[in-house]
């Protein structure tokens, strides 16, 4: 197995994270914040994919609590095919349920303030996202 790279997509902000490259452990990269055009955030992750040179690239897939989809995951899987335009290796999707509030409860028992949870949070979120895409995926 080589690398993978996740995006957790939200309207404000890109949360992106990486895979070692025997797919054990998640790291985060970024927290991208979104441009007003669609084809300069498609470009800047383009370039990371490029040099991470990731063999997919995972996206967290917006869920309800019932495991239905919604406007949400519209948004989402449109981002994903103008990325996919772009992108010519493997993809695939993970539920991103309790994601963000799993990222925001790890950042409050670390006591990091409101400012510095903002900057991190998409981030930490796109860890959770990939580390159990990896934890149900093993290392093949």
């Amino acid at each position: 197995m080589l690398r993978i790279l996740a995006f957790d997509v939200g309207e404000k902000r890109i949360g992106v994270a990486v895979s070692d490259p025997l797919g054990i452990t998640a790291q985060g990269i970024e927290t991208y914040t979104r441009s007003d055009s669609l084809e300069q955030d498609v470009s800047h992750l383009i370039q990371l994919a490029n040099s991470y040179q990731p063999v997919k690239i995972l996206f967290g897939m917006p869920r309800n609590m019932d495991g239905s989809y919604g406007m949400q995951a519209d948004i989402t899987r449109e981002f994903a095919n103008a990325v996919l335009e772009k992108w010519s290796g493997e993809h695939a999707f993970q539920d991103e349920r309790l994601s963000t509030a799993s990222a925001r409860r790890v950042l409050l028992e670390a006591d990091m303030r409101r400012d510095k949870r903002k900057q991190v949070i998409d981030k930490i979120a796109a860890v959770f996202i990939l580390q159990s895409y990896l934890d149900a995926h093993g290392n093949t």
